[in-house]
């Protein structure tokens, strides 16, 4: 890090996140003048316009990359169209200890004076749980799901390479085009398309205005600059500026930015749930790289430069605040941006390039919260991409992650993506993946498996509240053979499915048709073809996930019954029964029984691992292939985040000997402390079953740093990864972390304030942590070997 980056990268590190009124304010006035005037895409592509031409500007000191989603760096808008916050949420989000957002009483009271008037009764929030039927609420309370978009949009988004060779008013040439071609005669829908279309052509003009407001504002500051080389950095900026996104870029200056005023466009726009992506990154910039190297106006330490940053852009930007039961689910500043980097290009060679290398230096060197980052490792990587990657993971910071795109491209083209759509697809935030920059590929939320198992334990009744939940499967303690009891538990799943899907379909069409997104959609191929928004099926392809959690759990749970009750009688369902639901109070025999004498799922043993296939089928016969709104499927995700610990906390305890209210698996990784035989036996278990029939499988694992101090180790790292992905894994990722190191910054917290721990899809500052997680982290296994 050279001086500027080094005083950048403690602005953004020592800033506090904090909350910002203005864009509600601007929406507030604005939708009390205008609402009802014009169609609703128009009004939204107004409203952003509107709020272009107003927000504050910030251009800070050292800074080369520009923009801010809020007045100043790490400051957050609210939308109160989506979610608006109440007084007492803002009390909370200024006071709590962990994801503390700040903000003013002079800003509370103003918010509760202009914004919460209006919005009252009108929020995409309060027309979701105005509709939901009472079995939806009960289970949604009882922790059997969780839904994404009941106070944010749908996210997870990523672009292709269009951007870098199209500019906002080539946009606007092609969305005129389609407003001629137009068949009002024979079209039924031609009126509903323009309005579309002409939201599209205004978001453009938007976003230019916002580019445009900076240039201006760069030139000011540079007529009253003393430091002559600031002041050609200010000119420079401008130039930028008035460049793109107007116009396509021509340079690797103009190329970062033009993504990120594209970036900062969307996430203003509408809160998607998790930000904007820019793909394959690397790809995308490695042209402009090396001519600017050809031409001899960019040198290597420059591109390095403007890369850190983009990097510290990205670190201003947490996520919006949450609250409720999503805050539970996703306790995190994390606003899921993934770099994605390596992997194959389109027409499938290998896609590493010297920017690729550049990027995993300044991953390594700025060690920063966001944004998130994967390397893509296929046959054709090479072996040196794959050590300097493990060099940078083992550093202990969880970034980056390794993704197969071996595999997923087959996931995608099982999907219906043509070959060279999945080739140019990857992940969008933590593992899940999709056509980048065609396809809306949207998360619904998650689902608790072991909970399935619990309420089908109760037949269908929620032993935390005590209301029927579920289907009256039947008493387990009557059921003849561990057949009945899993026909039982199938019976549960498909039943809890079908609830979620059809209230995630109405939500879906809730916001097509109140919170239409038209610059996202401008973005998105096919979205101005089709005069389709993004949120009505505008994209080529149109997908949605629901991810499950605990497979480790669930099977352990079922192995453990299977094996204890039903075939060998150790104990009689009643006593397992008796056992679980007294947290093991008084039978301490039968839980060490379970844990030492059971095989569990994560160590090559062809009986655990027969059941969580058969639980992992079940799970993709109940979610794919499910119809969604937009005329399109649901699949299948292998995902927790952090979920896998709110899920824990409405979890009594499990017949695999886990306590009540202790976090359940994560992803497809074994239960805490189940793998016993070291990362080979689970990565051969995880293999066992076909990733190609989801849409991500996520697979944690720890090491002590001692494992990774020689050239050799990483070379071993390397093997460990490359024989995964041989064997068909599609994600891996690590923590290079000792748990002496993590106690020890759980009682200091001041004396490692820096600590980044891998958690879900996702690395996160063990001090922003919540107990619950931070312990979560140290319970997983620490393997001392490979």
């Amino acid at each position: 890090m050279n001086p500027r980056i080094q005083r950048l990268r403690k602005l953004s590190v020592d800033t506090e996140p904090s909350l910002s009124i203005e864009r509600a304010l601007h929406e507030t006035a604005f939708y009390r003048e205008n609402y009802g005037k014009c169609s609703i895409p128009v009004l939204r592509a107004l409203n952003f316009y509107d709020h272009c031409s107003k927000k504050s500007i910030y251009i800070g000191d050292d800074e080369l990359i520009v923009g801010e989603r809020g007045p100043r760096p790490k400051a957050v808008p609210t939308f109160p169209e989506l979610t608006c916050h109440s007084v007492e949420d803002f009390h909370v989000l200024n006071t709590r200890d962990q994801q503390r957002y700040t903000i003013s009483q002079e800003d509370i009271d103003t918010y509760a004076r202009e914004v919460i008037p209006y919005w009252q009764g009108k929020t995409i929030r309060e027309r979701i749980f105005g509709h939901v039927p009472g079995h939806w609420r009960d289970m949604y309370e009882a922790g059997l799901f969780t839904e994404f978009m009941e106070q944010r949009a749908p996210g997870h988004t990523a672009l292709d390479g269009q951007i870098y060779r199209k500019g906002m008013l080539d946009f606007k040439n092609q969305i005129n085009s389609e407003i001629e071609r137009l068949d009002f005669l024979n079209d039924p829908e031609a009126t509903d398309k323009l309005e579309e279309l002409k939201a599209m052509e205004i978001s453009c003009d938007a976003v230019i205005l916002f580019a445009k407001r900076h240039a201006d504002l760069a030139e000011q500051l540079a007529a009253t600059e003393k430091d002559l080389q600031r002041v050609a950095e200010l000119k420079t900026i401008a130039a930028v500026c008035r460049r793109v996104p107007a116009h396509a870029p021509q340079s690797f200056h103009e190329a970062i930015q033009m993504y990120w005023f594209v970036h900062l466009g969307t996430i203003t726009e509408l809160n998607g749930w998790d930000a904007m992506n820019p793909g394959h990154f690397d790809q995308h910039l490695a042209p402009f790289y090396t001519a600017g190297l050809k031409e001899g106006g960019l040198s290597r330490e420059q591109a390095k430069e403007l890369l850190c940053c983009f990097w510290i852009k990205v670190n201003n930007q947490p996520a919006p605040p949450k609250v409720g039961i999503t805050a539970r689910e996703s306790g995190t500043y994390n606003d899921f941006t993934n770099i994605n980097i390596g992997g194959i290009t389109g027409d499938g060679r290998d896609g590493v390039s010297e920017v690729s290398y550049i990027m995993l230096e300044v991953i390594e060197e700025l060690h920063i919260l966001q944004p998130g980052s994967s390397v893509h490792i296929s046959a054709k990587t090479p072996d040196r991409f794959l050590d300097a990657a493990c060099r940078v993971i083992r550093q202990g910071h969880g970034y980056p992650s390794i993704f197969n795109p071996d595999v997923y491209v087959v996931e995608l083209m099982r999907q219906g993506k043509s070959l060279q759509d999945a080739r140019e697809g990857g992940c969008s935030g933590c593992i899940e993946v999709g056509a980048f920059g065609k396809e809306a590929f949207v998360l619904t939320g998650y689902l608790n498996v072991p909970k399935i198992l619990e309420i089908t334990l109760n037949s269908g009744v929620d032993p935390l509240t005590g209301k029927q939940v579920g289907l009256t499967s039947g008493d387990p303690r009557k059921f003849t053979d561990y057949n009945e009891l899993y026909a039982a538990f199938v019976k549960q799943l498909e039943y809890v499915v079908d609830t979620k899907i059809r209230v995630s379909n109405y939500i879906d069409r809730m916001f097509a048709k109140y919170a239409p997104a038209p610059f996202l959609s401008v973005v998105i191929e096919d979205c101005i073809s089709k005069g389709r928004d993004y949120y009505d099926s505008g994209p080529r392809y149109n997908t949605n996930y629901i991810q499950c959690t605990g497979l480790g759990t669930v099977t352990d749970s079922l192995v453990a019954l299977k094996k204890h009750v039903f075939e060998d009688g150790t104990f009689t369902m009643e006593r397992v029964l008796s056992a679980v639901a007294n947290n093991f109070k008084g039978e301490e025999f039968l839980r060490q029984t379970i844990i030492n004498r059971t095989p569990f799922f994560g160590n090559d043993d062809d009986y655990a691992d027969a059941i969580a296939v058969q639980v992992y089928h079940d799970l993709l016969a109940a979610i794919d292939g499910k119809p969604n709104s937009k005329g399109e499927s649901f699949h299948l995700n292998m995902l927790s985040t952090t979920c896998h610990i709110y899920f824990g906390k409405m979890l009594g305890a499990t017949p695999n000997g886990r306590f009540a209210f202790k976090s359940i698996s994560d992803g497809t990784s074994p239960s805490h402390g189940a793998d016993t035989h070291g990362p080979s036996a689970v990565i051969r278990s995880l293999t066992k079953f076909d990733h190609t029939l989801s849409g991500g499988t996520l697979l944690n694992q720890r090491f002590l740093p001692s494992l990774l101090t020689r050239d050799e180790d990483i070379k071993k790292l390397g093997q460990l990864v490359r024989s995964y992905f041989t064997l068909g894994g599609h994600h891996i990722q690590f923590n290079i972390v000792d748990t002496d190191t993590l106690k020890a910054a759980q009682e200091h917290p001041e004396e490692y304030k820096d600590l980044l721990v891998r958690m879900a899809g996702y690395s996160d500052y063990f001090n922003d942590m919540n107990a619950d997680l931070q312990q979560e982290v140290i319970e997983r296994t620490e393997n001392e070997s490979f």
